[in-house]
């Protein structure tokens, strides 16, 4: 099939004029001659010597068909399409359909192109375009114009889940009945879907009973890769997976925290032929519990995202049991059952070397652990008592075992009153059979799971009946009596199994029921408060969208279309459920595209008899217009050349004629000037260091706010390049040059000092730069804000110009409160010793934060509460000027005081002020040198 199509095939009808214009051309009258006038070779010269050619040359008249003949086949529009997507099919409508989940998010806009192409290709041919994105919800489409398509295709955008595309087998049905004859072109992303075997099968189907002709292209191997879901055992573990071998053989998997920040990396390998690969991370579990996020780098994919909630996290839990030392033994204590259910998604923690329950129990706290088991333990002296009451109060949460000691004992750290003695079924003495579990019912946190019928409890602790038992009760027998109950005591919760951690009173820690149970129970742990009746978040609960994914892999708000999950949510996402965080920042829960055990597969397109199989690297459309507009362009200015030559205009005599005349050199200079002459420098723009990403973060450097106006920029920069100068010479820092900042686009984070003066005659900051400088100074930056009205100010007046600018730019920042620097501010001694902070003027006031007021008893206020550093200093002084120095180190503007000393002294400030930024209150014990003075002294 040929390749070259035309948007305009009736300009090829030009080229048959061109025998016409070969003979048009052959024909050229002489040209004139110019003689000069001697009068004694007049005669002579009028004598022709050679003979002039009357017919234009061969290869000038080649030359020109040629120009004539490219013009022609550009205006024609020739297309280059080697796959005809989009190209032929006469008349007939044009389906286009695009795989937009997450697979295809790694090579999207390569996507995008080929079906961009096959919609401008079907506008070529005047046929009607409908385009679908196979992982958007079915519904009904039509044909439209080739615009509306285009219109549609740019809508269209990666969705972060795999797409269902046997569900848009009716509507594409429907289309095809509707445009018999109809072209199809699938664009696959290569991976296959839930349900791929019915869509090739029903596509190829109604594709040959309306005489549809489909065109698959897809990648040779797909390149995407994904992560599942992390799954806990003792590491965090992740497996990297592919569809197929694609020379992708090595990745990078990243652990980002709740801001983003890497916590751990570890490169990934697939095996030779391999599909997936697993990983593990070896981290405290302090850091692993920070982990917000897992991530392939560089694949921006949201397949290639693990999000993790509470249920990933691991909890540190400690173990205790009451018994002796002999009954401690592996199969025989409650501890050796406990800690190989709950090892899977725990960090079980025992006392090592303590002596007695209390000592064990003060350890486990002692390490901070999240989850307090006691198996068995019974009375506790009244400290321990007071410190594991302290422990569930602050968030903790305590989960206790019967056992002949809990049910002799007597203490308040159950959820229900205990009936002393314990409930024997089965025995010579009992009144009833062995009981098993009843099914749990939709509030308790065990909700989804079922009870295996051969689970049979023998002994159990029974609960004094009251009316708060039911509402307390998370499990219970047949017969109705609690086998599980707990309560919430302040912000932690109390959990109480009524039967042993062993098998002495019941089969349960036999059974995968008993892991089940302990998962939801330490789950709770550390999570929100739920609401009603203090009880835990019933498992029916839903919780809505919080944060999800778009289907590049970048968190943002929640589509309309996103709705609630159940609080028990464990599927993968979906376009009613894409992937997020949903629920409350401390108590919700992650949905990722891929569960734990999902695997990609390569689409088989088998069932897809007699469709055309091509690939994306091969159906690439060129436009050759431009190409051959570029090639008539070039052949029209040699054949301009040409005939110059041929008129002699380029001969060495004429060109010295040339030389002679004025103008033709005037001209000539002209137009070497406009091309050749340096731009001239925007006023608005001076001279400036612009902020380089690399070099600040390895320089510390000041920088100034470029306000716009070159007067007031052209001052920043020579002050701050002063007070550079100053430091590098009087102290041991080396700063490099300053830069010049526009707040709204450059990042601030690089520069420890940023100075701005104000200038009221240009326009207010922007709403994002307020922003990003409110940021900055929330991270620990100081901004010098310089009024320079300190000549205009009057005290108790109206504002200044420069202060009223000041005050509407501050109006939506949180500012401190602000106070003149005191006499004893560690700002007056970071460096020099000094009592103001004179620039070009004297008599303005320097303000900074204020200073909390002096403890009880003591005779000077702190210098600087905590370490920090005042987040805003300002002044009216105009220190730049003062600061500014010219290129031989002269001083660039006068200083106005009576001071001789005025220039050196705001010198001084300047370096106390960078020393205070750069140190923070490091010498805040000077405000003690006059009593360590007089103690000396003594």
């Amino acid at each position: 099939m040929l390749g070259l199509t035309f948007a305009a095939p009736l300009a090829l009808a030009a080229l048959v004029g061109l025998p016409a214009l070969w003979f048009l051309l052959r024909v050229t009258p002489p040209r004139p001659r110019r003689i000069d006038f001697p009068p004694l070779k007049l005669v002579a010269d009028l004598l022709p010597e050679r003979q002039t050619p009357a017919r234009t040359p061969p290869w000038l008249l080649i030359l020109r068909l040629l120009a004539a003949a490219a013009l022609i086949l550009a205006v024609s529009g020739p297309v280059w399409n080697p796959n005809g997507v989009g190209a032929g099919g006469g008349r007939n409508a044009l389906l286009v359909l695009l795989d937009n989940g997450f697979p295809a998010a790694h090579d999207w806009r390569e996507r995008l192109r080929v079906a961009t192409d096959a919609v401008e290709g079907a506008a070529r041919d005047g046929r009607p375009v409908a385009v679908l994105g196979l992982a958007d919800p079915a519904a009904p489409f039509e044909a439209r114009t080739p615009a509306a398509g285009l219109e549609r295709l740019r809508a269209i955008v990666p969705r972060p889940h795999l797409g269902d595309r046997a569900a848009h087998l009716p509507s594409i049905a429907a289309f095809l009945e509707k445009n018999p004859g109809a072209g199809l072109v699938w664009i696959s992303d290569g991976v296959a879907g839930p349900r791929d075997d019915a869509f090739a099968g029903g596509l190829a189907e109604a594709a040959k009973a309306q005489g549809a002709a489909i065109t698959v292209l897809r990648a040779e191997a797909p390149p995407a890769l994904a992560l599942t879901g992390a799954e806990t055992a003792g590491r965090l573990t992740t497996h990297v997976l592919r569809a197929a071998p694609n020379g992708r053989e090595t990745s990078l998997v990243r652990a980002l925290d709740q801001k983003g920040l890497p916590l751990a990396e570890h490169d990934s390998t697939f095996a030779a032929g391999a599909t997936q690969a697993e990983i593990g991370f070896d981290m405290p579990v302090e850091l692993r519990n920070t982990i917000s996020r897992l991530e392939i780098a560089g694949e921006r994919s949201a397949g290639a995202v693990i999000l993790m909630d509470e249920r990933g996290k691991r909890r540190r839990v400690g173990l205790v049991f009451g018994g002796t030392s002999d009954q401690a033994q592996p199969l025989l204590a409650p501890t050796y059952y406990l800690s190989r259910a709950l090892a899977p998604f725990a960090d079980v923690q025992e006392a090592r070397g303590a002596k007695g329950t209390a000592e064990s129990i003060g350890q486990l706290l002692d390490n901070q652990v999240t989850v307090l088991v006691l198996a068995d333990v019974g009375a506790m002296d009244e400290k321990t008592a007071a410190r594991v009451q302290t422990f569930v109060e602050g968030g903790g949460l305590l989960l206790r075992f019967a056992g002949p000691r809990l049910a002799a004992g007597n203490d308040p750290l159950v959820p229900v009153r205990l009936r002393r003695g314990g409930r024997t079924l089965g025995g010579t003495l009992s009144w009833d059979s062995p009981k098993t579990l009843a099914a749990f019912t939709p509030e308790s946190p065990f909700a989804g799971l079922t009870p295996p019928p051969d689970i049979g409890v023998r002994r159990q602790i029974l609960a004094e009946p009251d009316g708060d038992l039911p509402g307390r009760t998370w499990a219970s027998l047949q017969d109705g009596t609690p086998i599980v109950t707990a309560e919430r005591r302040g912000q932690g919760q109390l959990v109480l199994f009524h039967v042993t951690a062993d098998t002495t009173w019941s089969n349960l820690p036999l059974s995968g029921l008993f892991i089940d149970m302990l998962r939801r129970v330490v789950a709770l742990a550390g999570s929100s408060a739920p609401p009603g009746d203090g009880g835990p978040r019933p498992a029916a609960a839903v919780l809505a969208p919080r944060l999800t994914l778009d289907g590049f892999g970048a968190l943002g708000t929640p589509p309309a279309t996103a709705t609630a999950v159940p609080a028990d949510y464990a599927d993968r996402a979906s376009h009613e459920h894409p992937p997020g965080f949903y629920g409350p920042a401390d108590g919700g829960v992650a949905v990722n595209a891929l569960k734990v055990g999902d695997r990609l597969a390569a689409l088989d397109v088998a069932g897809l008899s007699g469709a055309r199989l091509g690939t994306l690297a091969g159906a690439e459309t060129l436009d050759l217009r431009p190409s051959l507009f570029t090639v008539a362009l070039l052949l029209l200015v040699l054949d301009t050349l040409a005939g110059l030559w041929l008129g002699g205009f380029l001969s060495g005599a004429r060109l010295g004629r040339l030389r002679g005349r004025p103008a033709v050199l005037v001209l000539a200079g002209l137009v070497l000037l406009a091309n050749f002459a340096p731009l001239p420098a925007r006023a608005e723009e001076p001279p400036a260091n612009r902020p380089n990403g690399i070099e600040s973060a390895l320089v510390t450097r000041l920088a100034y706010v470029i306000t716009g106006d070159a007067a007031i920029d052209e001052a920043s920069r020579a002050g701050l390049t002063g007070l550079t100068q100053m430091l590098a010479s009087r102290t041991a820092l080396e700063p490099g040059e300053p830069a010049g900042l526009d707040p709204a686009r450059d990042e601030l984070a690089f520069y420890p000092l940023i100075y701005w003066p104000i200038a009221p005659g240009r326009p207010q900051p922007s709403e994002a730069a307020i922003r990003r400088v409110d940021a900055f100074m929330r991270n620990g930056g100081t901004v010098l804000f310089d009024t320079r009205d300190a000549l205009t100010a009057r005290p108790g007046g109206p504002p200044t110009p420069e202060a009223a600018y000041l005050r509407q730019m501050l109006a939506t920042l949180e500012v401190p409160e602000l106070e003149p620097v005191p006499l004893d501010h560690v700002l007056t001694k970071a460096f020099y010793l000094v009592d103001s902070f004179p620039g070009r003027y004297a008599t303005g006031q320097t303000w900074v934060e204020a200073l909390p007021p002096a403890g009880e008893g003591a005779e000077r206020r702190p210098a600087r509460a905590g370490d920090g550093v005042s987040p805003i200093v300002i002044t009216g002084n105009d220190l730049a000027a003062a600061w500014a120095v010219g290129r031989r180190g002269e001083a660039l503007y006068p200083v106005v005081g009576g001071d001789q000393r005025q220039r050196e002294m705001a010198f001084r400030g300047g370096v106390n002020i960078v020393m205070y930024t750069l140190t923070g209150n490091y010498k805040a014990d000077q405000v003690h040198v006059p009593a360590l003075l007089e103690r000396l002294g003594q």
